[in-house]
């Protein structure tokens, strides 16, 4: 069993080219739980909430502005090709905090002396999904990683869950900042005036934290307690991103991007949510039902599962989701203990099944390998991972990406990464040299038939391509 190369690359991001020799591989997963970083140097300079939240409103701004000026003036033959708003949108500033932040991601990953706890901020960035393809999300992707992922994986689960629902990230994804309690003291006083629709109550975010984030799906909750904890939820908006009635209301000393809980668009009332009440109690009301949420016994079996099938395959053992389960119940939620527990467990040492590495994964692991740089400029990463089916952020819904072998094994996938690997082969030249580097990279899973199409390779970048399109390199 190739226990060397499992703990690097199934429990970690592949291994480094200067890293020391791996002697006991539990021991060195397990000392890295201590040793994490949340906030490592490659994140250092990129930009805030005040700043993202700014550069959208500006943006806002310049695009109604345009809209105007076509109304006013008819646009050329010329003119009509052209996507002015897009256009706009990929000069502007909060596309660069994206692709800063895109960039300064895959540079942490890079660098990292603690590749196990870095692929768990990956997976839960991935379970409490945002997608960066809707607009008021772009800036704050980045940010809501570094800033409500990485703090809190070696915390407990309700602490990582309160961060992720709270951040403006969330709450604009799933339309949280634009929902209203339908008799709220605000709601009321539009329909009174009866002047336009009184502003409505938006179920998604409640709807994704107990499908996705908490209890996992047909686990006894109805659409009664959707309705119900999507009311508790109202009242919570992002300050200084818009010109509606949560802005009106905001605080005056409310900065731009953070999250606000604004009393007179919450629903009143006490609220029953699988079958306890909750009294209304404004903001708290909400974090009353998260706090029950993170440590249901419904959750702790979602939660396990899902970290099963991440470190064992698509069907994830049994016993093992249980010894995950009974733990999380347990400690109340203790994610590092989680996590000790996994690293301890039989099952995801095994060979098989076969797990293929996700294009992020793939392309972290190629470039910790090598001394050289691989890419150039910023703007050429964020494209990289678009071409090979993951984009940054970018997974398209609040289920994330997926987490199944079938998804990242296709041949049309795999034939992009070997022509990666080609054209990357030929940026380092004669820099690099398979026959060294792959007994590092690869370890006990290199195979006399990989070591010898290395050693055949009619040059050094052709064994650099041969190697990290080798069977071994792409799977984890």
């Amino acid at each position: 069993m190739a226990t060397l190369y499992l703990a690097a690359n199934r429990f970690g991001l592949g291994r480094r080219f200067d890293d020391p020799a791996i002697d006991d591989p539990k021991d060195w997963l397990t000392r890295q739980i201590g040793d994490y970083d949340p906030a490592p140097p490659a994140l250092a300079g990129l930009a805030g909430r005040e700043a993202i939240a700014t550069a959208y409103a500006e943006y806002r701004d310049e695009r109604q502005a345009m809209r105007r000026e076509a109304a006013a003036m008819p646009m050329t033959e010329e003119e009509k090709g052209m996507d002015p708003e897009l256009r706009r949108l990929l000069r502007s500033a909060i596309r660069r905090h994206y692709v800063d932040a895109s960039a300064a991601r895959l540079s942490a990953a890079v660098a990292t002396s603690t590749p196990f706890p870095e692929r768990l901020v990956h997976f839960w960035a991935n379970h409490f999904a945002v997608s960066a393809d809707k607009q008021t999300v772009v800036g704050f992707a980045g940010h809501y990683e570094n800033d409500a992922i990485r703090p809190h994986i070696m915390g407990k689960f309700s602490d990582l869950l309160m961060g992720a629902v709270h951040h403006p990230a969330m709450l604009l994804y799933l339309d949280q900042a634009q929902s209203f309690g339908p008799a709220s003291p605000f709601a009321t006083r539009v329909r009174n005036r009866g002047k336009g629709k009184a502003p409505g109550l938006n179920e998604n975010l409640a709807r994704e934290i107990l499908e996705l984030h908490t209890l996992g799906v047909r686990t006894g909750y109805t659409q009664t307690d959707v309705t119900a904890f999507a009311k508790a939820l109202t009242g919570l908006t992002v300050a200084g991103l818009g010109r509606g009635a949560g802005q009106r209301l905001m605080p005056a000393d409310a900065r731009p991007g953070e999250t606000v809980f604004i009393g007179p668009l919450h629903e009143p009332g006490a609220q029953t949510i699988l079958g306890k009440r909750y009294d209304d109690a404004g903001a708290r009301q909400a974090e009353a039902v998260l706090r029950d949420l993170a440590v249901h016994p419904a959750t702790a079996k979602h939660i396990a599962a899902k970290l099963a099938r991440h470190f064992t395959g698509d069907v994830p053992p049994a016993a093992l989701v249980d010894r995950l389960s009974a733990d999380f119940l347990k400690t109340g939620g203790d994610l590092p203990s989680l996590y000790r527990t996994l690293i301890a467990s039989p099952e995801p040492w095994a060979a098989t099944p076969v797990m293929f590495k996700s294009p992020w994964d793939w392309t972290v692991s190629m470039l910790r390998a090598l001394k050289v740089p691989a890419f150039g400029e910023r703007q050429n990463i964020a494209a990289i991972f678009t071409q090979l089916g993951q984009p940054v952020w970018r997974p398209g819904s609040p289920a994330g990406y997926d987490d199944k072998v079938a998804t990242w094994a296709g041949s049309a996938a795999l034939m992009q990464r070997v022509e990666l690997a080609s054209r990357i082969a030929g940026r380092i030249g004669d820099r690099a040299d398979a026959r060294q580097l792959a007994p590092l990279v690869l370890a006990d899973a290199l195979t006399p038939e990989t070591r010898q199409a290395i050693a055949r390779a009619d040059s050094p970048g052709q064994g650099i391509a041969i190697l990290f399109a080798s069977p071994a390199f792409l799977r984890r």
